[in-house]
């Protein structure tokens, strides 16, 4: 068992963001392929590059409104909603254009592949 407190959390800037994006990491994987948990704060319509998971991720969002991607479909989640996005799925994520958004991402499997800033419609 392990207990973490929230003032541990590992911050830093993200680097694979179209603006400006803080990661809280608050459990990193305990074992291979584990559980990996971050609270992201997206300022200002920033949203990730294009990526993948090689395990599952859920986003619980805290504050805001989520814009969402996949190469068929674009939704907005709100505080409260969970998103799910199954392995190897190619998609984005970050706050509505104007806003800031606040989610906890929670992944297994490993480190996410990054690709290029998606091409988006404010």
């Amino acid at each position: 068992m392990k207990l973490v407190r929230k003032n541990e959390a590992q911050v830093r800037q993200g680097t694979t963001f179209t603006g400006e994006t803080t990661l809280a990491e608050l459990l990193i994987p305990q074992t291979p392929n584990g559980v990996r948990v971050t609270i992201v704060e997206f300022n200002d319509g920033s949203v990730t590059h294009w990526h993948t998971h090689p395990g599952e991720q859920v986003l619980y969002v805290l504050e805001g409104e989520c814009r969402v991607g996949n190469d068929t479909e674009e939704f907005t989640a709100h505080a409260g909603d969970i998103v799910y996005t199954p392995p190897n799925e190619k998609h984005w994520h970050g706050a509505a254009p104007g806003t800031k958004m606040v989610h906890i991402s929670i992944t297994t499997g490993g480190s996410p592949q990054w690709f290029d800033a998606p091409k988006l419609e404010k």
